[in-house]
């Protein structure tokens, strides 16, 4: 299967409530009630949002609410068609909506367009103990990324989510074979085609998106700036732009870990959110893949940083990403569009998208 589908994401606080429940677990239960394709559940490391609350799991006062992410794929008929039971769930938080290839069964070979500078985002979806012959598939996957010179990959493991409609939560006694996770690998879209269906080989059942993004950094090498589109795209719909920061948990800028200082310079700065989540394998640039060891005293996980806001301040957002990032780390932009924001804040945007679909 190949066809345009949507990825519909939602960024709130785990003890965000709808209702008497918690805004995931009602999230949850309309992604199964609906059987979406696939839908994961992240727990944050770090973050804050417009009302400039800092959580982190660093500390021990402020890791009682800390930011999550869920992140939800079908085609775009099925997710239009939840998006009114997700948005009266969701008083709190920002979702987004972005347009995307979805890849499932016998994958083949796709047609990348390319421009300078830009790439292709492609994003996995698996159960977390599933296997590709003696290895776990996500290690399996990661290698051959890296293998093929992909420019970054993250595996970002899922603490609850659907599969194929089905809910999948992880459990303390269990093996939580499928409880999903995603791969997010950036790199040439031309690396990529011929890699999908050897990558579709290594799981049972496959399910990919593809998305265009832009490589502004690799490890202090500047490439390019963000898309500069307009505010308003030609439906007379706000243009929104998503920044990405993937590095490691041990990178440091001065003293203090880079994931961490662009969090705080960010915050310093009043930008709308960010949120950090870390990753458990996963490589950048030229660095081999790493990820948690049993017996390391110190962790080596990937971390992946996200900021979402309007074309204008997203400039002023990369500003400050661009200097922290003078040695390491690799920085992507990608358009968002539709994306709205609730709170105590007051809202803002909205999910409506153009009916005409951007060229993927």
């Amino acid at each position: 299967m190949n066809e345009d589908c949507l990825k519909l994401t939602a960024y709130f606080a785990e003890r965000d409530r709808s209702g008497h429940r918690f805004i995931s677990d009602a999230l949850l239960e309309i992604c199964e009630r609906h059987a979406l394709q696939t839908s994961v559940l992240l727990r944050g490391a770090e973050g804050f949002g417009m009302h400039q609350v800092l959580q982190t799991d660093r500390l021990l006062s402020l890791s009682e609410d800390l930011p999550v992410v869920l992140a939800a794929v079908d085609t775009r008929k099925r997710i239009e068609a939840v998006l009114p039971q997700i948005s009266q769930a969701t008083n709190h938080g920002l979702l987004t909506l972005e347009r995307a290839r979805m890849l499932s069964g016998r994958v083949e070979r796709v047609s990348l367009p390319e421009e300078l500078h830009e790439a292709s985002k492609l994003t996995i979806y698996c159960g977390r103990h599933e296997r590709a012959g003696s290895r776990p598939a996500f290690v399996a996957i990661v290698d051959l990324l890296r293998r093929h010179g992909l420019t970054s990959a993250n595996v970002l493991l899922g603490v609850d989510g659907t599969a194929r409609g089905m809910r999948e939560r992880a459990r303390f006694f269990g093996r939580n074979v499928q409880v999903p996770l995603m791969i997010i690998a950036v790199g040439s879209g031309s690396k990529l085609s011929g890699l999908l269906p050897e990558i579709a080989a290594l799981l049972e059942r496959p399910l990919l998106t593809l998305e265009r993004v832009r490589i502004c950094k690799v490890d202090g090498r500047r490439l390019a700036e963000p898309q500069q589109p307009p505010e308003m795209d030609g439906s007379g719909l706000q243009t929104w732009l998503m920044l990405m920061v993937h590095a490691d948990q041990d990178t440091l800028h001065g003293r203090r870990p880079l994931y961490v200082e662009i969090v705080r310079r960010l915050r310093h700065a009043k930008a709308s959110g960010a949120t950090v989540v870390h990753g458990i394998w996963g490589f950048h640039g030229d660095r081999q893949p790493q990820g948690d060891k049993l017996l390391s005293l110190r962790r080596h996980v990937p971390t992946t940083t996200m900021i979402v806001d309007t074309p204008a301040r997203i400039g002023k957002w990369f500003e400050i990403v661009d200097e922290l990032t003078d040695e390491a780390g690799v920085v992507t932009s990608e358009l968002v569009p539709a994306f709205r924001a609730r709170g105590q804040w007051g809202e803002s945007g909205g999910l409506q998208l153009a009916d005409t679909h951007q060229p993927r």
